[in-house]
C-alpha cells in the first residue's frame, strides 16, 4: 500500500495502489498513517514527501472498495487525520495526477504542495450529496481566500495545476517528468537545514491552528454523518455504481 525510499534525509512515502487510483481504504488510511508515525521519531529522516504510484495521486475514499475484515482500523482516518497534524516535520506533496476528495483536500494538512503539469485536483463533496472533511473548512479558507474556497468546495468542479498554483493551493506546477526531481530538489535544501530548526518552525507554524483544525473535523464529521445516507448522497451512490451523472432536481 505504501513503499518507502530514502534519499539522504529525505523519505519519500508513494501510495501505492494504483489500480485504483491510489484511493483510500481502511489498510491504506493505517499504512500512511503507521509510515508518519515512523519518520517522526526517526532523527535520520528531515523531510518527507508524499505522492502516488500511476496515473493518479489520489482518488479519495474508495467507494468501490469490496475490503472486508473482522479487524478495527489501528489509525483509520482520524488516526491519519492526527498523524499529519501532528508530524513534526516538513511534509511536501508531490502531486502527480487526479487528486479528488482526501486526494485534494490533504493539500491544505501538509506545508508544500507541487503538482505536475497535467494534474488535476476536485473536491466532489457536493456532487455526492456530502460535505468538506480533513479540515478543508479552514484550511481551503486560509489558502486560497473565502470565495475561490466556495467554489471549490461547493461546485464540485475540476481545478487544473495551474489554477491551483495560482490560488494559492499549490506552490508550484512543475513539467510531469520534472515532478519527483523539483519536489526532491526543494526537500534537500530543507533537509540541508537543521532538524531542530525545521522542527521549531513548523510548531510555530502549527500551533496556532492545530486545536482549530481539530474542531473543524469534528464538526464536518457531525455534517458529513447527517448527510450520509441521505435522498442526496443515495443518488450520488447508485449513480456512481451504475456510471450515469446523478440527477438532483428534485433534491
Amino acid at each position: 500500500m505504501i513503499t518507502v525510499a530514502d534519499a539522504g534525509f529525505v523519505r519519500t512515502l508513494t501510495l501505492n495502489r494504483p489500480e485504483a487510483l491510489n484511493a483510500f481504504n481502511t489498510t491504506m488510511f493505517d499504512a500512511l498513517a503507521e509510515a508518519l508515525l515512523v519518520a517522526a521519531e526517526d532523527d535520520a529522516i528531515k523531510v518527507v514527501i508524499i505522492t502516488g504510484a500511476g496515473r493518479a495521486f489520489s482518488a479519495g475514499l474508495d467507494l468501490a472498495s469490496n475490503e472486508a475484515t473482522d479487524t478495527p482500523p489501528k489509525h483509520g482516518f482520524a488516526g491519519l487525520y492526527e498523524a499529519l497534524l501532528e508530524f513534526p516535520k516538513p511534509i511536501l506533496l508531490a502531486v502527480n495526477g487526479l487528486g479528488i476528495g482526501f486526494g485534494c483536500t490533504i493539500c491544505g494538512l501538509v506545508d508544500m504542495v507541487f503538482m505536475a503539469a497535467n494534474a488535476r485536483l476536485r473536491c466532489p463533496f457536493s456532487a455526492l450529496g456530502l460535505t468538506v472533511e480533513a479540515g478543508s473548512s479552514i484550511t481551503f479558507p486560509h489558502l486560497l481566500g473565502h470565495q475561490a474556497a466556495s467554489w471549490m468546495l461547493m461546485s464540485s468542479e475540476w481545478f487544473d495545476a495551474d489554477a491551483c498554483a495560482r490560488l494559492g493551493l499549490s506552490y508550484a506546477t512543475v513539467a510531469d517528468e520534472d515532478l519527483l526531481p523539483v519536489t526532491m530538489e526543494h526537500a534537500q535544501i530543507l533537509a540541508a537545514q537543521p532538524l531542530v530548526s525545521l522542527m521549531t518552525t513548523k510548531e510555530l507554524l502549527m500551533a496556532p491552528r492545530r486545536d482549530a483544525l481539530r474542531e473543524a473535523d469534528e464538526m464536518e464529521g457531525v455534517a458529513m454523518a447527517t448527510l450520509r445516507g441521505g435522498a442526496a448522497n443515495v443518488e450520488a451512490v447508485h449513480a456512481f455504481r451504475e456510471k450515469r451523472a446523478p440527477d438532483f432536481s428534485r433534491l
